[in-house]
């Protein structure tokens, strides 16, 4: 039944949806539709779902994505915040009884009872969408430190925050975002995606990133909220010394300065490192050894 019809996908198929609903994609929601069917064919291999395995959409637009999840997946859940969208999902994706479209902002929705709700316990749930740009880093950070333990997100952002979430200390866009996510993730690019794949086309390339759970014993944080601190404390004035960020957050006085010289000589750090030379392990020593004084 869904052979004889075009993808929704097909940019042939996409504008004649944008144009029957007389639709406009909305900067204010970050809104591109993506129209190239290897892209999204590499987005849902990469996300490896299957059959008895649920997916997390977050923002559908007029529903590519989705009906390629709704053809793998056991179910499909995907969250649109435009009231517009809804009905022309209603319409795109009728042949589909494996999916249900969420009239709702996903950051106000509370995931674990989501899950309960849905008789989702025991469920092995991927996340897997194309992310607006402009609300990229809340979302991602929202889904990884929510109470529900999502094994995997695949998502599409912006190649410059996909480069920041997976660099590595010494890069130049290694930085507080980059250890926020990779203390809980194991975190890669699977492919770089082109401006021209989208209508309209962004002014910048995209990235797909694949965030995988890691283990629970690799997850040894003691005081995530004084570590938290710690390193957006570190990266606060990047051009700055690690020094100089920690005496700011500290308060600058020679006690403080003595005290952080001695952390530093704990985990092996230069006194004049700056913080996106400091490894992970080494912030976590850091936080620790912190806690001591």
């Amino acid at each position: 039944m869904t052979q004889n019809r075009l993808s929704i996908a097909d940019p042939i198929r996409t504008n004649d949806i944008m144009r029957k609903y007389k639709l406009r994609a909305k900067k204010s929601l970050g809104q591109n539709f993506l129209t190239n069917e290897k892209v999204l064919d590499d987005i849902v291999d990469a996300s490896g779902l299957k059959s008895d395995e649920i997916a997390i959409e977050i923002g559908p637009g007029i529903g590519a994505l989705t009906e390629k999840l709704a053809q793998v997946a056991e179910k499909v859940f995907a969250f649109e915040i435009d009231d517009n969208l809804i009905p022309v999902l209603a319409d795109t994706l009728q042949y589909y009884d494996n999916i249900e479209v969420i009239n709702q902002d996903i950051l106000k929705v509370d995931l674990d009872k989501f899950v309960e709700e849905k008789g989702l316990q025991g469920k092995t749930i991927k996340v897997v969408a194309n992310l607006p740009y402009y609300i990229t880093t809340p979302i991602m950070l929202n889904l990884i430190n929510s109470d529900y333990p999502f094994q995997s997100l695949v998502l599409m952002m912006q190649k410059e925050v996909a480069e920041r979430i997976t660099a590595n200390p010494g890069h130049r866009e290694y930085g507080s975002l980059s250890i926020a996510v990779q203390t809980q993730m194991n975190a890669r690019i699977d492919r770089i995606v082109g401006s021209k794949s989208f209508i309209p086309r962004p002014k910048v390339d995209s990235a797909v990133a694949v965030l995988d759970r890691l283990p629970k014993d690799q997850i040894d944080i003691e005081d995530p909220v004084f570590f938290n601190k710690l390193i957006r404390s570190s990266f606060m004035q990047k051009r700055k010394s690690l020094m100089n960020n920690l005496l700011n957050w500290l308060g600058r006085t020679d006690e403080n300065r003595e005290k952080i010289k001695n952390v530093f000589e704990k985990c092996d750090i230069a006194e004049n490192a700056r913080g996106e030379q400091v490894s992970i392990e080494q912030f976590k020593k850091m936080a620790i050894e912190f806690s001591k004084k």
